[in-house]
């Protein structure tokens, strides 16, 4: 379970629709206790896919930013170094689909890591929408997490 109070919830939301037709991301700030992970800030970051794409696939000219999203590596250790600061971590990475479902893809899937949580906003003409978190099993498949506000 993870654990938003709904100005998370509309952070995410605002900066999905103000991105849109591309995907927006972000990482959440938190702290996990037991299963349940309670979510302190949400940091809106750039989707630098377009400039970051050759790094992480081959096919990189076949997607852009409406399709796909990265968070700059540099930007995730500034993040954790902060966070680590504040007694906190990186628990959550979100990001937006436009004019598709909030379910993960399988690119998703391929460069999710395990222990975080996932959350994926759709976002249907510019309104966003259906809201779902998931975690990674095992088997490395997606999960549905219970979003709890």
């Amino acid at each position: 379970m993870i654990k938003l109070l709904p100005e998370h919830l509309q952070t995410i939301q605002r900066h999905a629709e103000s991105t849109y037709p591309e995907e927006c991301c972000g990482l959440i700030l938190g702290y996990v206790i037991g299963s349940v992970k309670t979510v302190v800030e949400v940091i809106p970051t750039a989707n630098v896919w377009n400039s970051e794409a050759e790094k992480f696939a081959e096919n990189s000219n076949t997607h852009s930013t409406e399709r796909r999203y990265a968070i700059a590596p540099e930007i995730m250790l500034q993040v954790q170094k902060s966070a680590r600061e504040r007694a906190l971590n990186i628990i959550s990475i979100y990001h937006s689909h436009p004019n598709y479902p909030a379910v993960p893809s399988e690119c998703d899937r391929l460069y999710a890591w395990p222990g975080y949580s996932y959350i994926i906003v759709s976002v249907q003409n510019g309104v966003a929408s259906e809201i779902n978190s998931w975690t990674l099993d095992e088997n490395h498949q997606f999960q549905t997490e219970i979003i709890q506000h």
